[in-house]
């Protein structure tokens, strides 16, 4: 049975594929050869990913990340769409799903919608509900360093809190929405915000949302 993180792998490598190895991405400072590294050695080079959350690892990550993007693009591609290897953890369904549906989500985002023609994607609502989910569990961990408080709401009226502290801005959208503006991306997100105007701008322009 397929699920939403192999559906959304194989969607980012198709992406991936057209987009060609110079596209533009959300990600700053990346074209799609950079991420398409860095998708590779997430998944296949745990000895180096941990860079991205260990500072006295990021230099051996930024090594291992320019030797990936030297690579073929194509053999890139290839490996992202095979998934990662045979004794990995993230084989197995559970682990996949936990640690890749997020991930490939976003940045298969990351890739659509830094193009100029690019259109919100009609999500299924178990699809919306599974980001959801996701987005309540770690919505205070994505907010931990903003410079506002940060509440995410759902137009059904569903909130999760990101950020405790004042003033606080509302942010109101789809669950797909919500976190795509909680992982950093919050001028490529379709949601409303409401509150003080001086922490709207403080907010939309910060840094420090996301991982």
């Amino acid at each position: 049975m397929s699920t939403f993180a192999k559906r959304e792998r194989l969607l980012l490598a198709d992406l991936l594929e057209t987009a060609g190895p110079e596209a533009p991405t959300l990600c700053e400072g990346w074209l799609t050869r950079d991420l398409a590294a860095h998708v590779v050695v997430r998944e296949r080079r745990p000895d180096a990913a941990g860079g991205v959350l260990i500072k006295p690892l990021a230099p051996r990550l930024q090594k291992v990340l320019e030797e990936y993007a030297a690579k073929p693009y194509e053999e890139l591609i290839q490996l992202i769409r095979t998934g990662p290897p045979r004794f990995s953890p993230f084989q197995l369904k559970q682990l996949d799903e936990a640690a890749n549906t997020v991930e490939f989500y976003v940045h298969t985002e990351d890739v659509r919608r830094a193009q100029p023609d690019w259109s919100p994607r009609e999500l299924d609502p178990v699809f919306q509900e599974t980001l959801w989910s996701r987005l309540e569990r770690t919505a205070r961990l994505l907010g931990r360093g903003i410079p506002t408080g940060l509440v995410l709401r759902r137009p059904d009226g569903r909130t999760a809190v990101a950020h405790r502290g004042t003033p606080v801005v509302t942010v109101t959208g789809e669950p797909s929405e919500l976190l795509l503006f909680a992982f950093g991306r919050q001028n490529a997100a379709r949601v409303e915000k409401v509150g003080d105007q001086d922490a709207i701008a403080k907010l939309t322009e910060t840094k420090q949302l996301g991982l």
